[in-house]
């Protein structure tokens, strides 16, 4: 995952002149000029504000969601469709998916009215009612969160959304704190610490996040009250390492995974940098040892840079002048390679956040007796889940409440793409279903073989 090199930044460009990650934390948003009228966006004031977020059902029965993010908005259909808008040269643009390619769907969405028409279907406002909080995580820290409920008096489910490793403010920036509501889910969100307006420091310590998640979930328990119906946890990408950890002591009613994995973070790298070699065309020889050299460098980090740079040395002498060496990524394992023992030792400990790096995920959600629904990406880049479907698999012949859903041909987030002729992916629209499938079984709706597009079902026995 993208999620877990924030400590290795310091080894990238600059090294001891610069120490600026590259998951920075989010810029406070410019006052951006008027919206003018474009073609498929109408006049409007400043997008990338989060008031201008929400979600609306469409006259022909689907649904959108708006939400703010860094340099604009992003628009989310129930369907998979997806599209940003951001100023640009001074000027409102329309780009579909995560691309730079412009957008020719008619949109018409202002932060003032918001979404009125979309594709020629008039939109309705979902109405919803907002609480916000301030609560106690682990070590006494102040978390900021949010509680949001489809309006009315009626019992509904409510999902607490665990948080992934970026340093975003999920309560500025979470895509379903609005596409939930809007399929009558309630969704409690919160900045997990040392990020948007929660205290203390940013960390990725799955054992704290997970005693801050139980606190986040305490809090929506008690703010939802009476209009509490089925609850649980749903963690994305390193949320799936923290999830489950919570789920042990919340005893919750469900847990919800995506594009995570059972196996450690340090696997996790080992798996992308054999990865990387083979995707470059290179067999099982050229596999094996990108493998060593991943296992070597998780070493170095794993010793938070103070042991390990002899076999680490060792083996980038071995290998340096193979034609495979200069694809070898992974999650570190390309960064550690390109600098000298002195150069790691002294910079490699300056971007340390305590991330979890020998967490084994199996043994903990051995523990969860919830049922689990666990949604896999099967073409994940960032989290290659070979070892996390097998391993899912087993668990569910002996018996354990576990659904797996898959989705073939789709990278980390669900994100479906087109490939580039320089082999990238170009990423344009979001698994279709995927969001369904999440309010679906918050809500107590099986989740079987044949109810989303394109996703493999494996049902829980």
């Amino acid at each position: 995952m993208k999620t877990l090199g924030i400590m290795t930044a310091a080894l990238m460009a600059g090294l001891l002149v610069s120490c600026s990650s590259r998951m920075p934390g989010l810029p406070e948003m410019p006052a951006l000029p008027a919206m003018p009228s474009i073609p498929g966006l109408a006049a409007g004031p400043v997008a990338g504000d989060p008031a201008c977020g929400g979600s609306w059902r469409l006259e022909n029965g689907g649904g959108l969601a708006v939400t703010a993010m860094e340099e604009g908005l992003r628009w989310r259909a129930l369907d998979g469709q997806t599209g940003r808008f951001v100023f640009e040269n001074e000027a409102w643009k329309a780009y579909i998916g995560w691309s730079d390619r412009l957008e020719d769907r008619q949109i018409e969405f202002t932060c003032e009215g918001g979404l009125t028409q979309f594709e020629g279907a008039s939109a309705v406002p979902v109405e919803v009612t907002v609480q916000d909080t301030v609560f106690t995580g682990a070590k006494g820290t102040q978390l900021a969160g949010r509680l949001i409920l489809p309006a009315g008096a009626e019992t509904v489910p409510v999902v607490v959304q665990v948080h992934g490793s970026g340093r975003y403010s999920a309560l500025a920036y979470d895509g379903f704190q609005h596409l939930l509501p809007l399929q009558g889910v309630g969704v409690f969100i919160y900045d997990k610490r040392g990020t948007g307006a929660s205290k203390g420091d940013y960390t990725q310590d799955f054992s704290l996040l997970a005693t801050d998640a139980v606190a986040a979930s305490a809090e929506a328990r008690r703010m939802a009250g009476q209009r509490l119906g089925r609850f649980g946890l749903h963690g994305a990408s390193q949320g799936g390492w923290v999830a489950p950890i919570a789920a042990v002591s919340v005893k919750p009613d469900f847990v919800i995974v995506s594009y995570g994995l059972l196996e450690s973070p340090l696997a996790e790298n080992r798996a992308q940098t054999v990865q990387d070699v083979a995707e470059a065309g290179f067999g099982p020889e050229a596999q094996m040892a990108a493998g060593m050299l991943g296992d070597a460098a998780g070493t170095v980090m794993a010793s938070d840079f103070k042991s390990g740079f002899a076999e680490l040395e060792n083996l980038k002498k071995i290998y340096k002048d193979e034609p495979w060496y200069r694809h070898v990524k992974g999650e570190f394992t390309g960064e550690i390679l390109q600098h000298s023992e002195v150069v790691l030792r002294v910079a490699g400990p300056l971007r340390s956040v305590g991330t979890s790096w020998r967490h084994e995920g199996e043994p903990v959600l051995r523990q969860v007796s919830a049922p689990v629904l666990w949604i896999l990406a099967g073409a994940d880049r960032d989290a290659p889940p070979a070892y996390t479907r097998s391993r899912l698999k087993s668990l569910q012949y002996e018996g354990r409440p576990i659904t797996v859903a898959e989705y073939p041909g789709y990278d980390h987030g669900m994100r479906g793409f087109d490939i580039l002729p320089d082999g990238s992916r170009e990423f344009t629209h979001v698994a279709p279903g995927y969001f369904e499938m999440v309010a679906d079984f918050a809500a107590g709706v099986p989740v079987v073989p044949g109810g989303y597009p394109e996703a493999v079902i494996l049902p829980s026995r």
